[in-house]
């Protein structure tokens, strides 16, 4: 796939390579960026370990709905937690909008990641996965994103 004869992969290279330093010296966009790619890994990487226990052990006994509820605490902890650490390890500047540009980006590997890997691994297409969203979870679910996008933001300001 291209963007005007340009491949995503080129495009992303060419992204890691351009450098804006702030005036300490500090790689703002690499720093950035890194800081999106160890969030995005750190909260998905929670949700691929809950997903099959929610799957096999609390929806059985709940239903959908309910386990998918019951996940949502655990992950606004995990989803909190990560972003403290990316904000803090990464030394985002605390003017401007590093962090919540962090977030946004940790977002957009979030969705990609949902639209391509979590229908495979359901076996299901896309239109599937998203026509059995509860509307309830789902609602709640679409709420969750949102906070994970703003969260490095938020908690930069603590």
């Amino acid at each position: 796939m291209s963007i005007h004869g340009v491949s995503i992969h080129e495009a992303l290279r060419i992204i890691v390579m351009v450098s804006f330093k702030d005036r300490s010296g500090v790689d703002v966009m690499r720093d950035t960026l890194m800081a999106a790619a160890l969030y995005f890994i750190l909260v998905f990487a929670a949700g691929f370990v809950l997903g099959p226990i929610r799957i096999l052990l609390v929806v059985p006994r709940v239903g959908e709905r309910w386990a998918e509820l019951m996940e949502m605490p655990l992950m606004l902890g995990v989803i909190f937690l990560a972003a403290h650490y990316i904000v803090r390890r990464f030394h985002l500047p605390a003017t401007g909008y590093t962090s919540l540009a962090a977030g946004l980006l940790a977002l957009l590997f979030l969705l990609l990641a949902e639209l391509t890997v979590v229908p495979r691994v359901r076996g299901v297409d896309i239109a599937d996965y998203f026509a059995g969203r509860d509307p309830i979870s789902g609602a709640a679910y679409l709420l969750m994103l949102g906070v994970f996008a703003l969260m490095p933001a938020l908690v930069h300001r603590r």
